[in-house]
């Protein structure tokens, strides 16, 4: 365990970033208002000492173990090579914690680069009882639906590392949107508030799993 101090109170203090990859995919989409409104939900209704300015990490920067939590999202291509798959790993294994966003079309592509990262292990759908859908707010159903994207369901997926979760990545949700100023895609305040919540019922578990 690299030792990331995952404890949720007021005396401590911690940044998340957000993931800066190669392949040409915008993983700069929704940089502006997305991760510190969720920041800024989590020191309010979670007590948290996130620092309010969110990071910007590159995929195989060493500067990425400064970060307990990453955020990676975006609609289009994107690629690990070797080093950066394999410096990724060491993060996760050593304690971090990675949730991805699809913001629609990014499935595609992230599933064969997360293979690369753990050639063994598989994204496995979560069930709805899982902890991480029951931290401070509960989701009875699972994700809520933000963008109707191909009007399917939300599904949330984990990869594993030795019964640890070190990744969620939701599918047909697009939390991400969810969390940006309400002028941004006009969504109603009752799915921005949903979409936060569960952002932050993310945060919670990554901190305190």
């Amino acid at each position: 365990m690299f030792g990331f101090n995952f404890c949720h109170s007021q005396n401590s203090s911690y940044q998340i970033a957000v993931l800066k990859y190669n392949g040409g995919g915008d993983w700069y989409s929704n940089l502006e208002t997305s991760l510190p409104n969720l920041i800024n939900f989590c020191n309010k209704n979670l007590k948290t000492n996130i620092n309010k300015e969110q990071a910007i990490v590159e995929v195989g920067s060493s500067e990425i173990f400064n970060f307990p939590f990453i955020h990676l999202t975006g609609h289009g291509n994107i690629i690990f090579n070797s080093q950066e798959a394999e410096n990724l790993r060491n993060y996760l294994i050593s304690g971090g914690f990675l949730h991805i966003s699809d913001n629609y079309g990014l499935d595609q592509f992230i599933r064969s680069q997360m293979k690369l990262v753990f050639p063994n292990a598989e994204f496995v759908e979560l069930p709805y009882s899982h902890p991480i859908y029951h931290q401070k707010y509960n989701f009875n159903k699972g994700l809520p639906k933000i963008h109707e994207h191909d009007d399917k369901s939300p599904q949330g997926y984990g990869i594993y590392f030795e019964d640890r979760l070190v990744c969620f990545y939701d599918v047909e949700c697009d939390l991400g949107d969810g969390w940006e100023d309400s002028e941004v895609h006009n969504d109603s305040e009752e799915k921005r508030t949903l979409a936060l919540q569960m952002g932050a019922n993310i945060i919670q578990y990554a901190f305190t799993q």
